[in-house]
C-alpha cells in the first residue's frame, strides 16, 4: 500500500504547494478521491470569511468511520489500528486489529442505538485513555451522533457547562482511573455535574479499575452489560449516511472570556484534511508504528490518534499513563517495547523529562524511531536540541508542528525528512494553507523578514465551521478582527527564507518601552541555562515603561537565586537584549498547570498584576496548591 498524495521529495512539496494555491478546489478534490465516499461532491467549495460561510465537498454522502474502518477491515484485517498500553507497565495491554476494531465499533454503536441515541444527538464522553474511549467515538461516528469529548480530569462544573452548552442527552463514562498510583474516581465527577440535570437521560459506565460508585437506577446502566445483551444476536449494522457537511464533534476550548467555546468540526474535509497531514507531516508508511502521547480529549487526540492515523491504515499506539511512572524513562520504555517509529508529543512533556536528566535514557535503544514531532506550543531550543540529541539520537528529524483546535489538523511544519527542519521553527505551511502576516492596523507585511498576526486568507478543509449554538462569537472571535482573513491569535516572524518561527499567543507579546517582546522569546533565553527547569514570562502594567516583563523560573536546586538571577539576566541580554530582561524574577516550585500540561498564563498574569483575589476558576488544574505559594511569594 502506498499514498498516492504522500510528498518525499521537496519538489514534490513545491510542486503541490503551487497547485493548491493555483488552483485549491481541484488540488483538493484530487486528495478526497482517496477516501470512501457513498456519493461524490457535487461542488468542491463555497466560501465567505465574513459571515462566515464554509463548506466542502457540497453534496458529498459518506460515513467517516468506512474510511477509517470498514476499508481496512477488508484489505488488511489483522493489522493492528490500536495499540493500548495501560498505566500500570505490569499489566497486559491490548491491541485491536482493524476487523476487531469494526467489530467493536459496530457492537457499541448497537448499544448506542439502544439506549435511544440516534443521529443529531450530543454525547458527552467523560473517559480515560482506554480503547473504548476510540469504540465510543468511533461509534458515535457510525451512527451520526456528535462526540462532545470532556477530558478525563475536568472538574464536575466543566462537564456540567460542556454538556448544557451542547445539549447532550447521553453520558459516557467509566468507574474511574488510576493515574501513576492515585486512583481517580470519574463517576461521581459526572454525578456531581448531572445534579438537578433533566437533559440526561442514560449515563453508560464502563466498569475500568473495578471500584465501588453508585448506580442511579433508571439512568446509569454497565457498558458491560449492555454489550452481554448482545451475545448470541446477528447485529445489524446500524451506520448512518452522513453529509459531508454534517457535524461530526464538538471541543471545547478556552477563550478570553470565562466560558470555554464549542468548536465545531464537520465529516467530509475534516478527514481530507487530517489524514493528508498525517501522512506527510510524519511521512508515514505502512508498517510504522506511531505514538502520539497526547489525551484523545484534545484535539491532537481527536485528530492525531484516531481518526487520521485510522483513515490512513495506520497503527496507533494509545497510552493510559503519565510520562514518569514508575520512573521518568516511560516513555522510552514504550518506545523500545512496541519499536515505535514516530513518537509525537508535547514540549511540556520534553521540558520535564528534561529535569530528570539522561539517567532514565541510559539502556534504552530508541532505535525503532525515524521522526520526532511536538505540539502544543512553540519548542524553546534547549528543548528542541535536548529531544534531537537524547531521544532522536540525531538520526531523526524533528517536526515541530503549528496548529488550533480550531484548525483540525497541522497547518505549518516541516515534512520530516523531507523538507529542512529548523530549530524553533513551525517552517513552511502545508498545502492548502495561505497564511499572511498582519500588523495591528491589518495591513498584510509582505515579502520576508517580517514579524507580525498570523492570519489565513484562504480556507482549508479541516477547520472549524462555527462554535456551537453561537455562530456571532466565532465570526467575533475568528473572522471580526482582521476582515476577510481567518485571524489564528498567535503571532509569527517569517524569516529570509519564508519559513515561519511561532511567537506565542498575541496576548503574550508585550510592548517594553516601545519594543515588542514575545513572551515565548524570553521564556527560550531562560530556559537555556542549565539550572533552569521551566519557566514562564508574563506581562504586568509598568508606570514608565507601559508592560513589564515578570518571570516564574524553577530551578533545579543546585544553584542559588541569587546566581541564577544573574545568569538569567545575562542570558536575557546575549539572546535578545537588555530591554527584554524581566523586571520581575520569581523562583517558584511549579507552575499552574492544566491537565493537558499547559501552563495557565492567565492566572500568573493576575499575580504579576496584584489581581490576587480576582484568579478565576482553578478548579482544572493539575497542580491547584502551587498557585496559594506563587500568590505568598509574589515580587513586589
Amino acid at each position: 500500500m502506498n499514498y498516492p498524495y504522500q510528498l518525499t521529495t521537496q519538489a514534490a512539496y513545491e510542486e503541490a504547494y503551487r497547485k493548491s494555491v493555483e488552483n485549491p478546489e481541484e488540488f483538493w478534490a484530487g486528495v478526497a478521491e482517496n477516501f470512501v465516499w457513498r456519493k461524490k461532491w457535487d461542488k468542491v467549495l463555497e466560501w465567505n470569511f465574513t459571515e462566515p460561510s464554509i463548506k466542502w465537498f457540497i453534496g458529498g454522502k459518506l460515513n467517516i468511520t468506512e474510511s477509517c474502518l470498514d476499508q481496512w477491515a477488508k484489505k488488511q484485517p489483522d493489522t493492528p489500528a490500536l495499540i493500548w498500553e495501560p498505566n500500570n507497565p505490569d499489566d497486559p495491554g491490548r491491541t485491536l486489529t482493524y476487523k476487531e476494531l469494526l467489530e467493536k465499533v459496530i457492537e457499541f454503536a448497537v448499544v448506542l442505538k439502544n439506549n435511544g441515541v440516534k443521529k443529531g444527538d450530543r454525547v458527552c464522553i467523560y473517559m480515560p485513555m482506554i480503547p473504548e474511549l476510540a469504540i465510543a467515538m468511533l461509534a458515535c461516528a457510525r451512527i451520526g451522533a456528535i462526540h462532545n469529548i470532556v477530558f478525563g480530569g475536568f472538574s464536575a462544573k466543566s462537564i456540567r457547562d460542556r454538556i448544557e452548552d451542547s445539549k447532550c442527552s447521553v453520558v459516557l463514562t467509566t468507574d474511574g482511573v488510576y493515574r501513576g498510583t492515585k486512583p481517580i474516581d470519574l463517576k461521581s465527577a459526572v454525578d456531581n455535574a448531572l445534579i438537578d440535570d433533566t437533559l440526561i437521560r442514560r449515563v453508560i459506565v464502563y466498569k475500568h479499575i473495578d471500584s465501588d460508585i453508585t448506580m442511579k437506577e433508571g439512568r446509569d446502566v454497565w457498558w458491560q452489560d449492555e454489550v452481554a445483551k448482545l451475545q448470541g444476536q446477528t447485529l445489524t449494522d446500524p451506520i448512518e449516511e452522513m453529509d459531508a457537511e454534517d457535524m461530526l464533534f464538538i471541543l471545547y476550548t478556552s477563550g478570553s472570556t470565562g466560558k470555554p467555546k464549542g468548536v465545531v468540526h464537520t465529516t467530509g474535509g475534516y478527514m481530507v484534511y487530517i489524514t493528508y497531514t498525517f501522512v506527510n507531516v510524519f511521512q508515514y508508511k505502512p508498517g510504522d508504528v506511531y505514538f502520539c502521547t497526547a489525551d484523545i480529549g484534545w484535539v491532537t487526540g481527536h485528530s492525531y490518534i484516531v481518526y487520521g492515523p485510522l483513515a490512513a491504515g495506520a497503527t496507533s499506539l494509545m497510552f493510559e499513563g503519565i510520562p514518569t511512572y514508575p520512573d521518568a524513562g516511560r516513555f522510552w520504555d514504550i518506545v523500545d517495547k512496541y519499536k515505535v517509529n514516530i513518537l509525537y508529543t508535547a514540549p511540556t512533556a520534553i521540558r520535564s523529562l528534561m529535569a530528570f536528566g539522561t539517567e532514565p535514557l541510559k539502556g534504552k535503544d530508541l532505535g525503532s524511531l525515524k521522526v520526532i514531532g511536538s505540539v502544543g506550543e512553540p519548542i524553546n531550543l534547549e528543548a528542541w536540541q535536548w529531544y534531537y540529541d537524547n531521544v532522536g539520537k540525531k538520526n531523526c528529524p524533528v517536526v515541530d508542528t503549528w496548529w488550533q483546535t480550531e484548525n483540525g489538523g497541522i497547518l505549518i511544519s516541516t515534512l520530516a525528512g523531507v523538507t529542512p527542519s529548523i530549530p524553533t521553527y513551525a517552517t513552511k505551511p502545508l498545502p492548502g494553507v495561505q497564511p499572511v502576516l498582519v500588523d495591528g492596523n491589518g495591513k498584510v507585511l509582505e515579502g520576508n523578514n517580517v514579524a507580525g498576526n498570523l492570519c489565513i486568507k484562504f480556507p482549508w478543509p479541516g477547520m472549524l465551521r462555527t462554535t456551537y449554538g453561537d455562530h456571532e462569537r466565532c465570526r467575533v472571535n475568528y473572522f471580526a478582527t482582521y476582515p476577510g482573513y481567518y485571524f489564528s491569535g498567535d503571532g509569527a516572524l517569517r524569516d529570509e527564507n519564508g519559513n515561519y518561527r511561532i511567537t506565542g499567543r498575541v496576548d503574550d507579546v508585550i510592548n517594553v518601552s516601545g519594543h515588542r517582546i514575545g513572551t515565548a522569546e524570553v521564556e527560550s533565553a531562560i530556559n537555556v541555562q542549565d539550572s533552569v527547569v521551566e519557566s514562564a514570562v508574563v506581562g504586568y502594567p509598568h508606570d514608565i515603561k507601559g508592560q513589564a516583563l515578570y518571570a516564574y523560573v524553577i530551578l533545579d536546586g543546585n544553584i542559588s537565586e541569587e546566581d541564577a538571577l544573574q545568569k538569567i539576566n545575562a542570558a536575557v541580554n546575549k539572546e535578545i537584549g537588555h530591554f527584554a530582561r524581566p523586571d520581575k524574577i520569581q523562583f517558584v516550585k511549579g507552575l499552574p498547570k492544566t491537565r493537558s500540561g499547559k501552563i495557565m498564563r492567565r492566572i500568573l498574569r493576575k499575580i504579576a498584576e496584584g489581581e490576587m483575589n480576582n484568579l478565576g476558576d482553578t478548579t482544572t488544574l493539575l497542580n491547584p496548591e502551587v498557585v496559594e505559594e506563587i500568590k505568598n511569594h509574589r515580587v513586589n
